[in-house]
């Protein structure tokens, strides 16, 4: 209830009145006493209380649950796309893109047939690209980043400039580390590197242009600042809530962006030539999945109104921070860790196979019932990008001593297979998805968890601002789809003629 003298106030003997339940009306009425004047809406929550907020929403929510159940038939009833999926399990045709192709089922007499999963960078094949720099010792992120921006190969030359002029874009605005990272730290790095995008938006002279020659210029200093964010972002993280010292590191402008990040991320500034090649290797895999993954549709759905880049590209990073998108990698870790913990032979398949059906059954894990990076939403047969991982991560994880990990890691994928196979039937085709070890790989190249979705943002970064600038550049129209309308028609009741409770 609003004071009527001022609208910014509360009345507190009003809403005090206005309170049902009487533990919090004495509640409230012992501060306002206490206070003896009003309070502003700012004060409320810290005047009374979290404790008696949440028993009042509690009670509030005994029946509102009801006001948000709807019967799951009805979605079959009506034809709805669950997730915007196909009853078959494709997706639903929304869009199309000349940026990233997914592919990991063809369609034969109109029904998906299962084939090898093949990812596709502007009609590039990934694995042509990651095998061709992993075998010349050469960085390629870079390169990518080019190809998905501009939709070709650069020549040497045109790579050289890219790389210069990406270089100078890692300087973030003068005082924006200080007042934006250093002054407003968070537990969760995504959740920073969010609020820092946004932020972005007042550094910049001219935010709301879309024309392409502003979008690619955004897109650059994007792509070159997020890695610095991020990596700054967990060094404030790590000392104003994990008590360590704090030490902020200047971006190398002569180094890739796979050095940079291990570069200014490091204490020591130190990494091995095999660790920032892997890395590398990462951030090609996951820069691009179509237009359909969730965080790249955010984006293409944001843009399509008219917003602002910084607007929609923190709208990606949200997305991509969801356990069920980015934030899976860590999930398989967590999987990962107490699979170790329960089980006494590592090397024992069979003792494996048994816990992963426990946590099939919601006796183990997290009760959740899901075996954590098996399953994809396109790929049947297999992720490419699994076994690009698996073919070059070898050298790594022997390189480090963790062997023993990543056989586990295989056993896993192996027996989980298994265990959703005898489960699913022929219902449908599983495979290892990218998250089964990439959050492995993180691992045992010393990067903490926290970095493990926003090392995914570092990558997809590239991929969301193509796809900004070509929704921007051809869609034309702002993306609303329909949603059916499940209630009753009510008669609207005048407040004196609704029955007291």
């Amino acid at each position: 209830m609003l004071h009527p003298k001022n609208p910014h106030k509360l009345c507190i003997p009003t809403l005090i009145c206005n309170f049902t339940n009487h533990r919090i009306a004495i509640a409230l009425q012992i501060v306002y006493t206490g206070c003896n004047r009003l309070l502003p809406r700012e004060a409320i929550h810290l005047q009374y209380g979290q404790d008696v907020l949440n028993q009042y929403v509690a009670e509030l929510c005994e029946d509102v649950k009801s006001a948000y159940s709807i019967d799951p038939r009805q979605f079959e009833h009506y034809n709805i796309k669950r997730g915007l999926r196909n009853a078959d399990g494709t997706g639903v045709l929304a869009g199309v893109t000349a940026i990233g192709s997914v592919q990991g089922y063809q369609m034969v007499d109109g029904e998906p047939e299962p084939i090898p999963g093949k990812l596709y960078y502007r009609g590039y094949d990934v694995e042509d690209i990651v095998t061709a720099h992993m075998n010349d010792g050469t960085f390629g992120f870079e390169e990518v980043i080019y190809l998905l921006l501009f939709g070709q190969l650069p020549s040497e030359k045109q790579l050289k400039q890219f790389d210069t002029v990406l270089s100078a874009a890692r300087r973030l605005p003068p005082g924006f580390t200080e007042d934006m990272i250093i002054k407003a730290p968070s537990r969760n790095v995504m959740n920073k590197l969010a609020r820092g995008v946004l932020s972005l938006y007042s550094y910049d002279r001219n935010p709301d242009d879309t024309s392409v020659e502003n979008l690619v210029r955004q897109s650059i200093e994007l792509t070159g600042r997020i890695p610095v964010i991020v990596a700054n972002a967990y060094a404030v993280k790590k000392h104003y809530y994990d008590g360590e010292s704090l030490y902020i590191h200047v971006p190398d402008e002569n180094l890739s962006v796979a050095e940079n990040f291990l570069y200014i991320l490091r204490p020591d500034k130190q990494f091995t030539e095999l660790e920032a090649h892997i890395l590398d290797m990462m951030l090609i895999l996951h820069a691009e999945h179509g237009g359909g993954n969730n965080s790249a549709f955010t984006c293409r759905v944001l843009s399509s109104t008219g917003t602002d880049t910084y607007g929609a590209i923190s709208g990606a990073v949200n997305s991509l921070k969801g356990p069920l998108h980015g934030g899976a990698n860590a999930k398989v870790m967590e999987m990962f860790h107490d699979i170790r913990d329960h089980i006494h032979d590592p090397a024992d398949e069979e003792e494996v196979y048994h816990y992963l059906k426990k946590i099939l059954d919601r006796q183990a894990g997290d009760k959740s019932g899901k075996i954590y990076g098996l399953g994809h939403a396109v790929y049947t047969i297999s992720d490419p990008r699994t076994l690009i991982l698996k073919q070059y991560a070898r050298a790594l994880v022997e390189s480090k001593g963790c062997t023993e990990d990543f056989n586990l890691m295989e056993t896993i994928e192996r027996q989980g297979l298994r265990a959703l196979s005898e489960r699913l039937g022929d219902r449908k085709r599983v495979c290892a998805n990218v998250d089964m070890y990439s959050g492995l790989i993180y691992q045992t190249l010393g990067i903490p968890e926290d970095l493990f979705t926003p090392l995914f943002a570092i990558a997809r970064i590239a991929g969301w601002c193509a796809h900004r600038i070509e929704e921007v550049c051809t869609g034309g129209r702002i993306i609303r789809p329909a949603y059916r309308a499940m209630m009753e028609w009510e008669r609207y009741v005048p407040m004196n003629e609704r029955c007291a409770e």
